[in-house]
């Protein structure tokens, strides 16, 4: 059965129109089989969007570039880059089918998001950094892949940059905390819920 992080799922189509509110606004997005949380906008992805937004209002903030990294449909670059007109906000899926639904849903939601296919962050260049990295990390995939995407993200950060990440402690949020502890030399739980622990790690000289 094709997965959310096949590259290139042949599932039959079936899509479906979903709402979701955020920061006092609201989105439509456009779901499809073999996408992740097609049903609607998971709790895990709400809670890190929530927690993202509230942390980025704690501080001096302008201009600054965000990358989803495994960006599904779009939800988390699109929200952001809504709440924060001024950013660069960049998206990435090895998805081809999910990668196509970002960039209908950007347009549909009215802002300009970059959304492209890439094996974790292969098809970014090795000279394009950001200022912010979130991700809901596909566990599914495996620990190998949902560690790949810390390590990558690490080298596409600039200095005093962030990473969010969101897991739940079943799905191995202890040993996420301990390899972004290693990578980061930091790690901080901003919030939980329902079983579900949000992460920010930033990259430091320290």
């Amino acid at each position: 059965m094709p997965q959310y992080f096949d590259t290139d799922p042949n599932t039959p189509s079936d899509r479906k129109l979903i709402d979701y509110r955020a920061n006092g606004i609201n989105f439509e997005f456009i779901t499809d089989t073999a996408v992740f949380s097609r049903k609607g906008v998971d709790f895990g992805t709400d809670l890190m969007i929530n927690a993202i937004i509230a942390d980025i209002k704690t501080r001096k903030h302008r201009n600054e570039s965000f990358l989803d990294l495994g960006c599904g449909m779009g939800v988390v670059g699109i929200v952001i880059k809504n709440c924060f007109m001024g950013f660069s906000v960049t998206g990435v899926d090895v998805n081809s089918r999910a990668v196509g639904l970002a960039q209908e849903n950007a347009e549909r939601n009215g802002v300009p998001v970059d959304f492209k296919q890439s094996d974790v962050l292969s098809a970014i260049p090795e000279d394009q950094l950001f200022d912010m990295v979130a991700t809901n990390p596909p566990v599914r995939a495996g620990k190998a892949t949902v560690f790949r995407f810390y390590e990558e993200a690490y080298a596409h950060m600039k200095e005093g940059a962030y990473l969010y990440v969101v897991l739940q402690r079943k799905q191995g949020a202890p040993s996420t905390a301990a390899k972004l502890e290693e990578l980061f030399g930091n790690c901080e739980t901003l919030t939980i819920d329902g079983g579900y622990r949000v992460m920010r790690s930033q990259k430091t000289n320290a």
